[in-house]
């Protein structure tokens, strides 16, 4: 109980500093989440246009790929949604480590690709990743928003469990936050994160249940493989969107507290090393 405590404690410690970062930085914040928005797709003929399109596009081909043309499914919702079953455990993944994944990239770049602009503006280095986080999110909202229309259409069942999807993409904002910051500051002094990074994420990916079932795991892998926060996560997702139950909260919990770590050691960091940090870009 006193570690929960002491956890449930720094937890509102460290919202609390975030919350006061993100509204004295508001302004440059949502400057740059709208830059990174308009330049991602600046050149092409539909503009910003792509950053609704595409969502919907990745959800149309899941549907088609996997329920209409390869069939795949899963058995046990009801015959007049189980054609679409494997394709709503699919997107509910894809959609949460797809954020993640490109966040998680972007900022490991970001204090290297902004250099011109650290060296010369006096901008907060712990804010930078909140522009890359709410651009992301954004795509990742909208994609949900789709989603959501894809259920109502086959009519799978909305109920109230979509409310925690709210809170376990926070967590996982957070978790990404963390771990980006602190790979973002390595990066300015070794290389090799970078590459790192873009090797070991389709790793990553394959390392967690995202494209197949977790029952085809042997029990001793699925031990191994739950140590993965992007399974926690992914799990928990399902459990609210498809199962329509609540997640296990221990999991979520060991994930607070990994987050909590990495979070202390990248603002540690952060702190020791700022000064250099400008000068190394």
């Amino acid at each position: 109980m006193a570690t929960l405590s002491s956890l449930r404690h720094t937890a509102v410690y460290y919202a609390t500093q975030q919350t006061r970062l993100l509204r004295r930085h508001l302004p440059l914040i949502a400057l740059l989440t709208r830059q990174e928005l308009v330049d991602r797709h600046k050149g092409s003929l539909l503009g910003r246009t792509w950053t609704v399109v595409s969502p919907l596009i990745n959800i149309l081909v899941f549907v088609l790929i996997f329920s209409t043309i390869m069939g795949a499914r899963l058995e046990g919702f009801g015959a007049e949604i189980d054609e679409y079953t494997y394709s709503i455990y699919l997107i509910s993944g894809i959609l949460a480590w797809t954020a993640f994944a490109k966040s998680l990239s972007a900022i490991t770049n970001l204090f290297i690709d902004r250099a011109g602009m650290i060296t010369k503006i006096n901008v907060s280095l712990k804010a930078l990743p909140l522009s890359t986080l709410l651009a992301e999110t954004v795509i990742y909202l909208i994609g949900m928003a789709f989603f959501a229309v894809f259920l109502l259409l086959i009519g799978f069942p909305i109920g109230p469990h979509w409310l925690g999807v709210p809170l376990v993409l926070a967590l996982q904002l957070a978790f990404t936050y963390a771990l980006g910051l602190l790979l973002a500051i390595l990066a300015v002094y070794l290389k090799d994160i970078r590459e790192g990074v873009a090797v070991l994420l389709p790793v990553w990916f394959w390392l967690t249940p995202i494209v197949y079932v977790d029952d085809i795991i042997p029990p001793w892998a699925l031990d191994i493989i739950a140590l993965n926060p992007m399974f926690q996560f992914i799990d928990a997702y399902r459990a609210l969107i498809l199962y329509q139950q609540l997640p296990g909260a221990a999991g979520l919990v060991a994930v607070s507290a990994v987050t909590l770590v990495l979070l202390y050691a990248a603002l540690w960091l952060l702190k020791r090393t700022e000064r250099d940090l400008r000068d190394a870009l």
